[in-house]
């Protein structure tokens, strides 16, 4: 957290105005074409959500002892009642219209529920003493640990997504259809609701309307090597876990003993594709884990949620979404889908095929810009991903710098600096008119130090245990969410954030308007380094920005920015007409020149008006 000093545009103040802006209309030669390598023709759609995902059991833990595989007892755990308003307030500050509640679900875990009617999991096949989120115990349940009265934990939920809407924003939850819990078993479905795997052939491998994939005449094999709790003993550990017959495990491993580097907490769910048979097919009649997975999903729909992120989306079949997804907007039509993938080749397919609302854009954006965060990437990388990747439908596309999978920008793993997010995230902000999300801490730096047990000392927030998030706390103030006792670097920081999505999400152009890129209009410049400087405009007939950032470390530039004649007329603008620019990402002066001064790592968004 050393020396964040967050720059301001410094701008010429000169009188004189641009050359161009003197010159003639450009001839009709010159205007843009549909197959202008600057633009393309895609028509906007605005979908400009601004989501904050939190780990639910991490948000609003004020618990700061943060013992080596701690205990819930020790290192403590957030409460759905911990987001109360005055959380919920600081978050709708942010220019926030979505929570992602991460972990709601019911999950296997170390802790001892029993008293609660919940049973004990096997440590020897779950990861962390919290457990991960992505190994479901109970489709039809919350987590435990999230509630103040355990018995009372829906309800506790409940009163979190009617407190969330009153407060003006939206509500996401995770859906896993990929796995469940190795221990999976609903001890809270509806009456009639038959349970996975309750009626399948176990002696077959493969059977249609089987929920699970079988390994008949095998029993599981704990991974060797693997210590639930390193030195520490965990419950029910002995390095044995029954299973007969072994089930396929949730990283497609069709074999009785998965590695220690595989998912072999979960198990995977059958949706009708026989892996070991040339992936065969069998989606008629309509497989069983369809309509089971339908109905969780419609559980879950009538609690009032709004959306579901659906962890790794790609691995199940596009069919099963192009089946659910309208089976569930008949419901609520308003009902957000947004898939984790990363296959850049299915993008489409998985968004006019499988009817997903947004995807990741984890291979393409968010790795250019990581490179670029670490000084050695290129802003080549930015074209290709609208040039190339997500052309045609980069409005479906989820843009982020941090989630729990992901490193946290300030580790050591990652930037180092938490200020290597600004022009970074101004650019996954306001490439598109796709949605952007905010990962809770990533706001204020947190570093992710530390290894808290399960998880190692890798750059990441661990999702596996109990802990309490320094950085974050200090924004959490003990309740009061103000930031009292964060640096004035990291305020700062939130500022930025906070100043950058509240803008994304009121502004007009960035909503629903067009994408011009700069780079070749400003090529000649010799202050602009086209590796490490990238501008576009975005513009609607109401407002037009010229947005720059400067990804270097180390250097200032000082380029004199230019917009040919022909592409203030595609704007909309009079090429022999007078403009100011204001930048009103930093909130500075009105000036009348693009004579600018790029500080390292910094980030403008210059607002361009004719001049009075």
């Amino acid at each position: 957290m050393k020396n964040l000093v967050l720059p301001v545009a410094v701008l010429s103040l000169g009188l004189a105005s641009f050359s161009f802006f003197q010159q003639p209309p450009a001839p009709v030669a010159e205007t843009i074409s549909s197959s202008d390598p600057n633009t393309t023709d895609e028509v906007p759609q605005d979908h400009k959500l601004v989501i904050y995902q939190l780990m639910t059991r991490l948000f609003g833990n004020k618990t700061a002892a943060n013992k080596h595989y701690g205990t819930l007892q020790e290192n403590g755990s957030g409460k759905f009642n911990d987001i109360n308003t005055t959380a919920l307030q600081a978050i709708k500050k942010m220019g926030v219209s979505h929570v992602w509640f991460t972990g709601v679900i019911e999950h296997a875990t170390m802790t001892d529920y029993t008293k609660s009617g919940i049973a004990l999991d096997d440590a020897d096949v779950v990861k962390g003493r919290a457990g991960s989120p992505y190994a479901v115990k109970d489709y039809y349940d919350v987590d435990p640990d999230l509630a103040v009265n355990v018995k009372n934990r829906m309800q506790e939920f409940e009163a979190l997504v009617k407190r969330t809407h009153d407060n003006g924003m939206k509500v996401l939850i995770d859906f896993i259809p990929n796995h469940v819990a190795r221990t999976y078993k609903s001890d809270a479905h509806p009456a009639g609701v038959i349970d996975l795997g309750q009626k399948d052939d176990k002696t077959k491998a493969f059977a249609p309307n089987n929920n699970f994939y079988y390994l008949p005449g095998k029993s599981f094999v704990v991974p060797m090597g693997y210590n639930p709790l390193g030195p520490l003993t965990a419950p029910k550990e002995d390095k044995k876990f029954q299973e007969v017959p072994a089930k396929a495990t949730g990283n497609d491993v069709f074999s009785e003993a998965p590695k220690v580097d595989d998912w072999f907490e979960t198990i995977k769910l059958n949706y009708g594709v026989d892996y070991q048979n040339g992936r065969a097919q069998h989606f008629t009649p309509v497989p069983n884990t369809w309509l089971k997975m339908r109905d969780i999903l419609i559980f879950w729909t009538k609690k009032d949620v709004d959306g579901f992120r659906c962890d790794m989306a790609e691995m199940v079949p596009v069919e099963f979404w192009a089946w659910v997804i309208p089976e569930l907007k008949k419901i609520k039509p308003s009902l957000i889908f947004l898939g984790e993938a990363y296959d850049a080749k299915t993008y489409k397919m998985y968004i006019e095929k499988g009817h997903f609302d947004y995807l990741y854009d984890k291979v393409g954006l968010y790795d250019g810009l990581r490179r670029l965060m670490r000084n050695e990437g290129s802003t080549e990388d930015i074209t290709k991903v609208w040039s190339e990747e997500s052309r045609g439908f980069s409005s479906h596309m989820l843009r982020f710098l941090e989630n729990h999978d992901e490193q946290r920008i300030a580790s050591k793993d990652f930037a180092g600096n938490p200020r290597a997010a600004i022009p970074a995230m101004t650019v996954s902000a306001t490439l598109a008119t796709g949605p952007v999300m905010l990962y809770f801490g990533q706001h204020v730096g947190e570093p992710a130090h530390g290894s808290e047990g399960f998880s190692s000392e890798d750059g990441r927030t661990t999702i596996f245990d109990y802990w309490g998030v320094p950085e974050h706390q200090k924004w959490m103030n003990g309740g009061k969410f103000d930031g009292g006792k964060l640096s004035a670097e990291q305020k700062q920081l939130h500022d930025f954030y906070t100043r950058l999505l509240t803008l994304t999400s009121q502004s007009d152009a960035i909503r629903r308007g067009k994408f011009y890129e700069m780079q070749d209009a400003n090529n000649l410049d010799q202050q602009y380094n086209q590796r490490q400087v990238y501008s576009y405009l975005r513009y609607t007939d109401k407002q037009q920005l010229l947005i720059v950032a400067n990804f270097s470390p180390d250097k200032t530039y000082k380029p004199t920015l230019r917009i040919p004649p022909n592409v203030l007329q595609l704007m909309g603008l009079n090429p022999n007409q007078f403009y100011t620019f204001t930048d009103i990402l930093n909130q500075a002066p009105t000036v009348q020149t693009l004579n600018v001064t790029l500080a390292p790592q910094s980030a403008y968004i210059f607002e361009i008006k004719p001049k009075q």
